[in-house]
């Protein structure tokens, strides 16, 4: 049985010192429920104000991007070491606004994700389909590329430890979302490639995501569906007490 995980995504959202007063509220928000794991993926500037927060909590600190190189004339990016020595422990690679924005593309996740995995932290790998693809009956081919592309080179000790999330692009920040059959559907494909490419035991400890405007009143029908494993979270995400609402939503 594969714990639910709920992350929220700050994106370009809050200072170190809003986000330090964030995790303390949320840890006493937190301090009755349990079966899911949490984690929020603040700015970088407020990532080790987040884990100093946090600390000796059950709130896990994610990194929203990453450079794939240990050092060098990158300006302006930021390292897995680096990211570890703020005290984060996960790292989102490839989310969509990454990839339409600013041009990434399945390789550089790819390589963003083997810089994760070496620095001793987890990834949480996005994945999904534009509304062009999906209008083009693109979806399973777009995702079956994403998966095999992103994921290439990892084993599968390496899958079972990492973090997938499912993100139609089509769905996020637009107030639209996924169907619980749509996003059931999307992971259910998921889930057989990893079986298929993976194998049985390590597609089963991997936990997939949904994303895409999860809401305190959709998040218990997607987190219904048997293939998701929590949620992705975007601006419900930045209100406390509305990403509580949606991490007991995830407990069913």
């Amino acid at each position: 049985m594969r714990t639910p995980l709920i992350a929220g995504n700050f994106k370009m959202f809050k200072t170190a010192a809003e986000t330090a007063a964030y995790v303390v509220e949320l840890r006493e928000l937190l301090k009755d429920v349990r079966g899911v794991d949490v984690v929020i993926a603040p700015p970088f500037t407020a990532l080790h104000a987040a884990a100093g927060a946090a600390a000796g909590s059950a709130i896990g600190v994610g990194a929203q991007n990453v450079h794939w190189e240990r050092d060098g004339a990158f300006t302006g990016e930021v390292s897995a070491g680096m990211i570890r020595e703020t005290g984060a422990r996960f790292v989102i690679v490839g989310h969509s606004e990454r990839r339409t924005l600013f041009g990434e593309t399945n390789a550089t996740v790819n390589k963003k994700m083997n810089a994760v995995i070496a620095a001793g932290l987890t990834p949480i790998v996005c994945i999904g389909e534009t509304l062009e693809q999906r209008d083009r009956n693109e979806t399973l081919a777009v995702l079956d590329r994403q998966i095999k592309e992103g994921l290439d080179g990892a084993t599968g000790e390496q899958l079972a430890a990492m973090v997938l999330a499912y993100e139609p692009v089509w769905a996020i920040g637009t107030g639209r979302n996924a169907t619980p059959a749509q996003a059931g559907e999307a992971h259910f494909h998921i889930r057989q490639r990893l079986k298929q490419w993976f194998g049985l035991e390590s597609s089963e400890r991997c936990r997939v995501l949904y994303g895409g405007s999860v809401k305190p009143g959709n998040i218990a029908s997607l987190a219904a569906q048997p293939d998701v494993d929590g949620a992705l979270v975007g601006g419900a995400s930045l209100d406390p007490k509305s990403f509580l609402a949606i991490i007991r939503g995830a407990v069913v």
